[in-house]
């Protein structure tokens, strides 16, 4: 499949059409004045200046523990590879202030000391929170991080038709009695069932013990329509290995097997976002996937952290590159 680098818009004037699907990478000099301040400071990051603060401050246990100076690193070096996911979306932030050993909160309120370049986006339809963050630049991601955000959540549409999703989502929830040679049977069903009905789409780690599977649709459907499509591949699948899965919606009523969670296609219900960190030991990372590495023997969902996804972003890339510009109608199953 071909890796787009970038989106030919047909209803822009020509010397607009051509948009690139990929950010700038960061510079290595903001890494080096990042690593230069004190406990606290100004940071000029993707020409933005942050003010951040408690630099030293532990966010994630580990040997030695992850700072939030270490952290916000991370999410500069891979806000570029991240944006495509998060451009043009409301974004849903777990925040963990004290660290991930603490509790953490949702926060979906955008702030009102938020500095005015960070996008924004009034829902009219909000029953809770009305005016969101929108990350729709590298600089965003950075802001979130800094404001405590170890998760992120962007939605699955985007603010111009909130309630039109472009991408079909699976989310493989394993239960007390899955294996991860269970989990990774049922993501290959899924890749199989794919390849059948024609349709590209890729895997996810989570970071903790799942497996998501992003699928880009048009941006015409319900989230009605995605949540049925998605139900009825699901219920297909979950007949060929029924010992492994579970429909019942109480976890305490699965009887500890799988269940594939088709009722996150829904708006305002969010999976967490390429790259996101989790908060975990060592800070593990969300990461894509290419279908051939459920094969490896050394895939695991927290198999990656801050400390080890660079390398593999600079070997591997980004697998989920070749969804962008995807527009995808679901065909009927039968």
């Amino acid at each position: 499949l071909r890796v787009p680098e970038r989106l030919w818009r047909s209803d822009a004037p020509a010397s607009e059409a051509s948009v690139s699907l990929v950010p700038e990478p960061l510079p290595e000099d903001a890494l080096d004045e990042l690593e230069s301040l004190g406990k606290q400071g100004t940071w000029e990051v993707f020409g933005r200046r942050l003010k951040v603060t408690n630099l030293d401050k532990v966010l994630f246990p580990g040997d030695p523990p992850v700072t939030k100076r270490e952290f916000l690193a991370y999410a500069a070096l891979v806000a570029p590879t991240s944006m495509p996911y998060l451009d043009g979306r409301a974004l849903n932030l777990h925040r963990y202030p004290d660290g991930a050993e603490a509790k953490g909160f949702w926060h979906k309120q955008r702030p009102e000391h938020a500095p005015d370049w960070l996008g924004s986006w009034v829902n009219p339809d909000a029953d809770e929170a009305t005016e969101y963050v929108v990350a729709d630049e590298p600089a965003a991601l950075v802001w979130a991080a800094n404001f405590g955000a170890l998760e992120w959540h962007p939605w699955t549409s985007r603010t111009d038709l909130p309630d039109r999703p472009t991408y079909a989502m699976v989310d493989l929830d394993p239960g007390r009695r899955t294996t991860w040679a269970g989990l990774l049977t049922l993501a290959r069903l899924h890749r199989t069932a794919l390849d059948h009905v024609g349709l590209v789409g890729r895997p996810k780690v989570t970071g903790r013990r799942g497996i998501q599977i992003w699928i880009p649709v048009t941006g015409t459907y319900s989230f009605r329509e995605t949540r049925s499509w998605v139900e009825q591949l699901s219920r297909t699948i979950g007949q060929v290995v029924p010992e492994l899965v579970s429909w019942k919606w109480e976890v305490r009523d699965r009887g500890g097997l799988a269940r594939l969670d088709y009722t996150q296609n829904a708006i305002n219900k969010t999976l967490v976002a390429p790259y996101s960190t989790r908060p975990g030991r060592e800070a593990p990372v969300s990461v894509p996937i290419e279908w051939d590495e459920l094969d490896d023997p050394d895939l695991r969902p927290d198999r990656w952290t801050i400390r080890t996804i660079r390398e593999r972003l600079e070997t591997v890339g980004d697998p989920f590159r070749a969804l962008l510009g995807a527009s995808q109608r679901l065909p009927e199953l039968t």
